[in-house]
């Protein structure tokens, strides 16, 4: 398969002229007037990596703590329609057998793919976490970190836990963060840490900050919070949710500024109502009301959304972030965060062929996961 006459994001995050050729699921070329097998004409079009979210609950109807093979398959299938190439299914605070049953189905996934987008790993957002900032998540499954159970989670599903939330100034969490920080990447979360708690966190091992500006405390003059802590920071990346509901468009745009191009992840956290009609659902065994598309507990409490990384980024690029440094946020910077980047998250011979067409509205005309074409919207 060659993909010819478009320009592509290079793996250093321009914009060149280029085709490309895929050979079964790697990208085995990138050169002008590459020919031969079969072609496709994309002029006027733009190829960047597939994206990657690495914080989904859920979308069409399933939850990744169903602990459901066919639920899962059935998101690898709609995420790949939407430009989403890999992902990490992501827990919720839910009691300790849910999260096993979670993690053993979706290890049983990652040994027999599905068709569609590929599962990174599973990203655990909580149990580890603040009552106090508990969000959507269940009061009564909160606990304070355990790192031997953690371990125990870890160990018996083949390590595929890539990403653990914590509040740091739960009890536990100093020798958890150094622990579980040799094992996957630890993220701070649910919190009420002030700023320097947050980089006494930082220095223990904590590098990435879940769904950054929501659940924790935010940047004043004079109180710098969590927010002044990852900004300060350069080894924190901070995920945001960029629906424009969670984060007014004025603060993306500030944050992408501030972090740079680098230091940001695109993130959808969205739950089982994506991709659906407006009603109610379940969340962590809550009931999560929707309603314009925005998902919301009974009190009012914002509970995860209903977006894909697709949608955010013709967000972000309509309220005026650079289009290199967006596709960067949602593909090579979330790879990063994971450990994944030798593998995915940019176009480079050798790696993945996970590519998304774009038209010049950005509307999706072709999807391909590792190699195959997921979606054909010519």
């Amino acid at each position: 398969m060659i993909l010819k006459n478009a320009k592509m994001v290079d793996d250093s995050f321009r914009l060149r002229n280029a085709d490309i050729a895929v050979d079964g699921d790697r990208i085995s070329a990138i050169e002008p007037k590459l020919s031969g097998g079969e072609e496709y004409d994309f002029t006027g079009c733009v190829i960047v990596p597939g994206f990657i979210d690495i914080h989904i609950h859920g979308c069409v109807g399933a939850d990744t703590c169903d602990a459901d093979a066919e639920g899962l398959a059935k998101m690898c299938e709609h995420l790949a329609r939407e430009g989403v190439t890999s992902f990490c299914p992501t827990t919720m605070t839910v009691s300790h057998e849910e999260i096993g049953r979670a993690l053993g189905v979706v290890r049983e996934c990652m040994l027999h793919p599905p068709k569609g987008a590929a599962i990174a790993g599973v990203n655990m957002e909580g149990p580890y976490i603040s009552s106090h900032k508990k969000g959507a998540q269940a009061g009564e499954h909160v606990k304070n970190p355990d790192f031997a159970e953690f371990k125990d989670y870890y160990d018996t599903y083949g390590g595929i836990i890539k990403l653990v939330d914590i509040a740091p100034e739960c009890p536990g969490a100093e020798d958890f963060i150094r622990q579980a920080s040799k094992l996957c990447t630890v993220s701070i979360a649910h919190t009420t840490a002030d700023y320097a708690f947050a980089k006494h966190a930082f220095d223990l091992g904590i590098s990435h900050a879940t769904h950054l500006y929501n659940a924790m405390p935010g940047l004043t003059h004079r109180e710098p919070g969590v927010v002044g802590a990852v900004f300060d920071d350069g080894r924190v990346t901070g995920e945001m949710i960029c629906d424009g509901l969670h984060i007014d468009p004025a603060v993306l745009r500030i944050t992408f500024e501030m972090l740079g191009k680098d230091r940001v992840v695109v993130v959808s956290d969205s739950m089982r109502a994506a991709g659906q009609p407006d009603g109610a659902y379940d969340l962590g065994g809550q009931t999560v009301y929707v309603q314009s598309g925005a998902a919301r507990l009974k009190d009012g409490t914002l509970a995860g959304s209903t977006t894909n990384l697709h949608q955010e980024v013709k967000n972000l690029v309509g309220y005026g972030v650079p289009f290199l440094q967006v596709i960067q946020a949602a593909t090579l910077n979330p790879a990063r965060e994971i450990h994944e980047d030798h593998q995915i998250g940019s176009i480079k011979e050798g790696k993945y062929a996970d590519l998304v067409v774009l038209d010049s509205e950005l509307n999706i005309k072709m999807v391909v996961a590792r190699g195959k074409i997921a979606a054909d919207n010519r």
